[in-house]
């Protein structure tokens, strides 16, 4: 049995929390030195982009000492007021990131803004462009190497991290080109190009908070691997259908996972309950995903209940090709049957709950009037 890739070849949590503790001391030694001499040479030449661009590197000093206190959080283990751990307080880390970049552009925008209507000529020198191209440089490298890590380990901060270095370069690179240009033709762009600066930041903040609230508000897991893990389950002896699957992912490698699988109602007791282990039991083991399995007893081979499920599932797709129906059975006599079942409807069907109610409703009496249904609706991801 083949095991899902993804989680396979998933690195560790403490793996990932030495990245993160790198990749924090090396980010804040690195934006010390740039924003020192940012700072030292926009106060000399009366450059208020240099200046405020040096502030940035600043504040992503503060950004790499908030991403190690997350991760050295998200080491933590679970306890009585965290029970499913702490892994993400990565996330939260970069969502104080996303904050602070925000909040920087602001800052940059006012001083830039105000620069625009109260011009005043900078000096330019050869050392000031040296300094300006070095830090460049520099936030190029960091793009890379947290964008490396960000592939590599899948987390939010390393993510968070890279965008803010590559939108440092940019920034940076547009005021070496706005010095060069005002020195050289004579009209002061040191405001116009500090508040270009301070849009494409606060656009890079926006992004990275974007990402972080959705993740913090429970956003889906990758369909691939929703697919896989249904994929995984349907491989086992004994099961017939699989639906109602549930993921809470609490940081990259913490998947937290309830489905519902349908047997064969002629199945013992004792045979399912084992069944339902032995699934459990594997996911645990191989995939480290704690997987809870509740089990659907259906009636299957009786000629009479396939019938009238098969027009079940035919009035679901006449309703709606992508509606699946599960859990279904017949409740009633000779004359007058109930057909009961849910239906399981995607997110971005147009339809709404009571209209896929009533069509399927329409459907089934069209088939045959004396069919009553008992239809539940649940919207859920198909993949």
């Amino acid at each position: 049995m083949e095991e899902i890739t993804q989680t396979k070849q998933a690195p560790t949590p403490a793996q990932c929390a030495r990245a993160g503790k790198f990749s924090g001391i090396l980010g804040i030694a690195l934006n010390v030195l740039l924003a020192t001499a940012k700072m030292v040479f926009g106060a000399v030449s009366g450059a208020v982009s240099v200046l405020a661009d040096g502030l940035n590197n600043l504040t992503d000093c503060g950004s790499n000492v908030v991403s190690l206190i997350g991760f050295k959080v998200s080491e933590k283990p679970a306890d009585k007021e965290h029970p499913f751990g702490h892994r993400r307080a990565e996330t939260v880390s970069a969502l104080v990131i996303a904050v602070v970049v925000l909040a920087v552009a602001a800052e940059l925008a006012m001083q830039s803004i105000e620069r625009i209507f109260s011009p005043e000529p900078s000096e330019f020198s050869a050392a000031l462009c040296g300094v300006l191209g070095a830090a460049v440089a520099v936030k190029l490298f960091m793009f890379g190497f947290n964008r490396a890590l960000a592939r590599k380990y899948s987390a939010e901060t390393f993510k968070a991290t890279a965008a803010d270095s590559l939108g440092d370069s940019v920034a940076t690179a547009v005021v070496l080109i706005s010095v060069i240009i005002s020195h050289y033709s004579k009209v002061e762009l040191d405001g116009y190009m500090g508040t270009l600066v301070a849009i494409f930041i606060a656009f890079t903040g926006f992004s990275i908070l974007k990402d972080t609230v959705s993740s913090l508000l429970g956003k889906d897991i990758d369909p691939a691997t929703r697919r896989e893990i249904r994929k995984q389950i349907e491989s086992f002896e004994g099961v017939r259908g699989v639906h109602d699957l549930i993921i809470h992912e609490y940081g990259q490698d913490k998947l937290y996972v309830t489905v519902h699988v349908e047997v064969d109602s002629r199945m013992t007791l004792t045979e399912a309950h084992d069944l339902a282990d032995h699934i459990e039991k594997y996911f645990s083991e191989n995939e480290k995903i704690l997987l809870t399995v509740h089990i659907d007893p259906l009636v299957y081979g009786d000629e009479r209940v396939d019938k009238y499920r098969a027009v079940a599932e035919h009035a679901a797709e006449s309703a709606c090709d992508t509606l699946r129906i599960h859990d279904f059975r017949l409740v009633g006599g000779e004359k007058h049957l109930n057909l009961v079942f849910d239906i399981a409807a995607p997110f971005d069907c147009p339809l709404s709950d009571a209209e896929i109610e009533n069509r399927v409703r329409a459907a089934i009496t069209e088939e045959d009037a004396n069919l009553g249904t008992v239809v539940t609706v649940e919207r859920q991801n198909l993949d």
